[in-house]
C-alpha cells in the first residue's frame, strides 16, 4: 500500500503553472502528460478512464482540489501526478469552488484494496489546510514536488 506522497509521486510527474482553461482540456493535458511516463500507455485510454470516472460523480473534494483517479491495464505500480493551476478552474467540485490543485491516481487494474487505502490517504492529506497552502505558495516545479513529498 502507498502510505505516503512520496512513494507514488516523482519530481516528472510534477507540474506547477499548468494552464488549462476547462475541466476537458485539464483531462487531456493529464493524459498526455501521463502517457508519456507509464511505458505502452495511450493517452486517449487514459483520457477515457479518467472521463468516465467523472461521469460517476466528480472527483473534486473541496478547497480546490481534485483527485482524478482510475485503474489503467499498463499501469504495474501506482502512479501519482500533481499539477498546480495558473488559473483555477471549474470542476463541478462538491463545495462548487474553483480547483487550482490536482493530483492525479493511476493503479493497476486489479489493485481494488490499495486504489481506496491511497485514495483515503491522498483525502487525509489534501484535507489539511496546511498542507494545501504550502503547495499553492510553491513557484516552481521543483518546489511544488519538495513540498508534496517532505
Amino acid at each position: 500500500m502507498s502510505s505516503s506522497i512520496a512513494q507514488i509521486l516523482t519530481s516528472e510527474r510534477t507540474q506547477w503553472g499548468a494552464t488549462c482553461t476547462s475541466k476537458k482540456r485539464l483531462m487531456q493535458h493529464i493524459s498526455q502528460f501521463l502517457a508519456d511516463s507509464i511505458q505502452d500507455a495511450d493517452p486517449s485510454e487514459i483520457y477515457e478512464r479518467l472521463i468516465a470516472r467523472e461521469k460517476l460523480g466528480s472527483t473534486g473534494i473541496g478547497e480546490g482540489i481534485a483527485i482524478p483517479h482510475s485503474r489503467l491495464a499498463e499501469c504495474h505500480e501506482t502512479i501519482g501526478a500533481l499539477f498546480v493551476l495558473e488559473t483555477p478552474i471549474d470542476f463541478d467540485s462538491i463545495d462548487r469552488q474553483p480547483v487550482d490543485i490536482v493530483f492525479v491516481l493511476l493503479v493497476p487494474e486489479e489493485a481494488n484494496e490499495q486504489h481506496l487505502k491511497t485514495l483515503s490517504m491522498l483525502a487525509e492529506q489534501f484535507s489539511q489546510s496546511s498542507f494545501r497552502n504550502r503547495l499553492r505558495d510553491a513557484r516552481s516545479t521543483s518546489e511544488l514536488y519538495q513540498i508534496a513529498v517532505h
